[in-house]
């Protein structure tokens, strides 16, 4: 074969390929109907729990109530609220549902340092404390909720961040303290709990946050947290086998743990990658800026639910949600009576359009759920306007693409129940409203 005849093929042949990647992915479909839709009030779902029956445990961080649904998603108790007169007091704002051996559930409210063993029925048998008191703020609120067991019932959660090795730094006479440049990736590890023994099963590539400390002449310090709103990151999640899948932002593959120990890497999942040029990343900050202004002008606390960010409180605050530049000043003039506080509303600002990637990732953080029959469910990042809600990837346990869903419009998949069922939640304005449908 001759150089012009051998040009000509690779090019036929690289037009061939680049159509056929895209031709892997299933077509887009729609959820199944909604069933039911919870009357209930809630003010932000963490997370729900699938139980026996249809019912299900809903648990709402802002509202600080844990509340047990029939099939018909109407109220059958509350499990745990505010009231002190109680034995489930619902002592912490960020407190966490975790699913437990058999069909219990784990309650971890990281105030008390502990973990009460909630039975299908809804009610607290028994309380165990937390396996490392360190990891009371991993375990609870909206990381606690990926958290689960693995095959031989060790818990298996994403540990907390630790900025330094021993003591901290000192800082000089009249100078700020230093504040720590968070770490890009985050520890997976699991802890037996009987013997406490903890070790490391994985790493997660984490937003990177810059944050920089500055005092003025009098004693007022300013913190600035600078975080990039498209960030190249990873997700994980527990299967029901008890094998874990790591899905990986980069070049978008499932690396999987399984349930007898052993570990394999998934090939890519076909993506219909999108190059941002100059102009597109100008255009997406300024989009995000706009979302991000309408979202805090409808939330009583802004910042809680980062632009980008799932609704239902699928993404925490902070490193992991939506990127945003938060000012706070404290001091003097921060607050009341001289105590730290707000000096107003934080200011929010986003890195330069430079600093975002040249191609749109394929998920946010907190983007991944694993369905009752072991699916990986990914909430991607839209390549291109399509009406309607966002669409999931479903990824099988061998790593491949198997089908691409779209939920209806301004919701979002909080959690999975058996036989297909599907629970969903929007939000408008203050309130969210929960739904049960079909998978198909």
């Amino acid at each position: 074969m001759n150089e012009p005849t051998m040009t000509r093929y690779t090019f036929c042949l690289l037009i061939a390929i680049v159509p056929s990647a895209l031709a892997q992915q299933p077509p887009i479909r729609q959820l199944g109907p909604v069933a039911s839709k919870s009357t209930e009030s809630w003010s932000n779902i963490a997370s729900v729990r699938a139980l026996p029956g249809g019912r299900v445990l809903v648990n709402d961080v802002f509202g600080r109530k844990v509340v047990l649904l029939d099939s018909s998603l109407s109220k059958v108790a509350v499990v745990a609220d505010t009231t002190p007169a109680t034995s489930t007091a619902y002592s912490g704002r960020f407190a966490s549902l975790i699913p437990y051996r058999g069909d219990s559930t784990l309650f971890v409210d990281p105030q008390s340092m502990s973990m009460m063993v909630v039975d299908p029925d809804g009610k607290m048998t028994r309380v165990m404390a937390l396996p490392r008191s360190e990891d009371a703020g991993a375990l609870g609120g909206l990381l606690g909720s990926s958290a689960g067991l693995d095959a031989r019932g060790r818990l298996v959660y994403r540990a907390p961040v630790r900025f330094f090795r021993g003591a901290p730094p000192t800082p000089g006479a009249g100078a700020p303290p230093q504040m720590p440049t968070p770490p890009d990736s985050a520890l997976i590890v699991r802890v037996d709990l009987a013997t406490r023994q903890v070790d490391t099963i994985g790493v997660i590539r984490t937003p990177k946050v810059n944050i920089q400390v500055s005092q003025d002449d009098k004693g007022n310090m300013r913190v600035i947290s600078e975080v990039n709103p498209l960030p190249v990151v990873d997700d994980w999640a527990v299967l029901p086998d008890g094998s874990i899948a790591f899905v990986r932002g980069k070049d978008y593959h499932v690396d999987f743990v399984n349930a007898d120990g052993s570990k394999n890497s998934a090939p890519k999942i076909p993506f219909e990658w999108q190059r941002l040029s100059d102009e597109d990343k100008v255009a997406f900050i300024d989009s995000v800026k706009a979302a991000r202004a309408r979202l805090a002008a409808s939330q009583p606390t802004p910042g809680l639910t980062p632009a980008g960010a799932p609704a239902g409180g699928a993404a925490a605050s902070g490193p992991d949600g939506g990127g945003q530049r938060v000012v706070v000043q404290m001091g003097p003039d921060g607050g009341r009576g001289g105590g730290a506080g707000f000096n107003g509303q934080p200011q929010l600002n986003f890195v330069s359009p430079s600093d975002l990637p040249d191609y749109k990732p394929p998920f946010f953080a907190n983007s991944v759920r694993a369905d009752a029959e072991g699916n990986i469910w990914v909430r991607t990042i839209p390549t291109k306007q399509i009406p309607g809600g966002p669409i999931y990837d479903v990824i099988n346990h061998e790593g491949k693409l198997v089908d691409r869903v779209q939920v209806p419009a301004n919701r979002t998949i909080i959690g999975f129940g058996t036989g297909g069922t599907v629970y969903l939640v929007s939000r408008d304005g203050t309130s969210m409203t929960l739904e049960r449908a079909r998978v198909r």
